[in-house]
């Protein structure tokens, strides 16, 4: 790792200093800061920020790299705040040795809680955590054998410097374009590729846009592409998901839709908004994001619920959805469960199965936060996820092993170092 500037460790002080008070002032002190550095006992170290420069930022990350020995950072931004090409350029001129991995976002998870408008990073000091990373291309034209390829090659390299016996301590990290309709084949494909080695991840957002996604690496800027870090540690870590829906009878089945465009135009051979509004006691006209949100419906593979989110409404009536869609899938309706005891349970049981959670690196629908704004469950979450150490961002969708998910939060929880020793 370069050594870190003067004016590096000025911007890192600020953040600190920024930090501090907040821990004084706590939530109820007024408006939330705009910095903000945390150390945590497993060594990871996250900074976050709500404000646009990018140069400042950059600098920041590059003088907490240079004290704890990082070698690789995850970053995730809200493209509302900064550019995805002004992030790279920044850290290309500020922390130049540092590889990195990251994307734009649907809303973050920073050490205060849920939040809009962040950009948040993640740094993985040397002496804890190897690993590797690559970016695949142009995924609406790649063959899902390539990938499993170049994933399987990746965890040979990881192999080669870790070793046999670490490489037991193993997971994945992917982002994939949460725009691009690839996530089902590129998340199988990484699953085939890792063989037993645990994966989760998120989709990119744009802010509920729906326009384009960033995703960047090591100097490229992309879309239509996904990452894929391999990292081995001996911090003790536990991958989960958690979600809060039932399944009813109330089936719709699909049967006309563009597959490849994930669109849905009928259900039950009736026009797709009006007969799941009807389903769902609403009036088609009034339906909104949130109302998908608050009224998800899941299709059963191998034994298990797994939710298919519709995405927006189009003006003839036809649904998007962020999951893959095709004639002849039977969808049911399902009933949500309490958010918050949802999750908390969840938690609860990965610290019982870790012997305690340091922190958490977690992946959150983006509906999952609307239907928290529109239940009035927002802030019980936001500080359900500040009180467990929980970071990470809003997604366009979730990776689990290999399954991509939606309405889903997905997460690795890592324990203290002492625990491992």
């Amino acid at each position: 790792m370069a050594k870190a500037t003067p004016e590096d460790n000025n911007a890192l002080q600020r953040l600190r200093a920024g930090h501090a008070q907040e821990r004084v002032g706590g939530p109820a002190g007024g408006r939330q800061l705009a910095s903000s550095s945390t150390r945590y006992a497993c060594g990871l170290s996250a900074l976050t920020t709500d404000e646009p420069d990018a140069n400042a930022f950059a600098q920041a990350i590059a003088a907490e790299a240079a004290a704890i020995d990082a070698g690789f950072a995850l970053l995730f931004f809200s493209q509302s705040l900064v550019d995805a090409t002004a992030l790279s350029q920044a850290l290309k001129a500020h922390a130049p040795s540092l590889a990195y991995a990251g994307c734009s976002t649907a809303g973050e998870i920073t050490p205060q809680g849920l939040e809009e408008g962040h950009i948040l990073a993640l740094l993985l000091p040397s002496a804890s955590f190897s690993t590797v990373s690559i970016m695949v291309d142009n995924l609406s034209s790649s063959g899902m054998d390539r990938i499993t390829g170049e994933v399987a090659a990746l965890r040979r390299l990881l192999r080669g410097r870790v070793g046999h016996a670490l490489a037991k301590g193993t997971f994945a990290l992917c982002f994939i374009d949460g725009l691009s309709y690839a996530e089902e084949a590129v998340t199988s494909a990484i699953h085939w590729g890792l063989d037993d080695i645990p994966l989760i991840g998120g989709s990119a957002g744009d802010d509920l846009k729906f326009e384009t996604t960033r995703l960047i690496s090591n100097g490229k800027v992309t879309s239509d592409s996904a990452i894929i870090v391999l990292i081995t540690t001996e911090i003790p870590f536990h991958v989960f998901k958690t979600d809060n829906f039932i399944p009813t009878d109330e089936k719709l089945v699909v049967t006309a839709s563009d597959p490849d465009h994930r669109i849905v135009r009928e259900f039950n051979a009736i026009n797709a908004a009006e007969e799941y509004a009807a389903s769902v006691g609403i009036i088609p006209q009034t339906l909104t994001p949130l109302s998908f949100a608050s009224h998800p419906v899941v299709v059963k593979v191998g034994g298990e619920y797994y939710c298919r989110s519709i995405q927006r409404m189009h003006a003839d009536g036809s649904l998007s959805f962020f999951c893959a869609i095709d004639d002849g899938v039977v969808l049911s309706i399902a009933q949500p469960k309490n958010m918050v005891e949802a999750t908390r349970a969840a938690l609860k049981d990965v610290e019982e199965k870790l012997g305690g959670i340091d922190m958490i690196l977690g992946f959150d629908c983006v509906l999952r936060r609307l239907d928290a704004r529109n239940r009035q469950v927002f802030r019980d979450i936001s500080e359900l996820y500040r009180v467990n150490n929980v970071i990470g961002f809003g997604t366009y969708g979730e990776q689990y092993r290999s399954m991509h998910l939606n309405q889903t939060f997905t997460g690795i929880a890592f324990g203290e170092r002492q625990a491992a020793e």
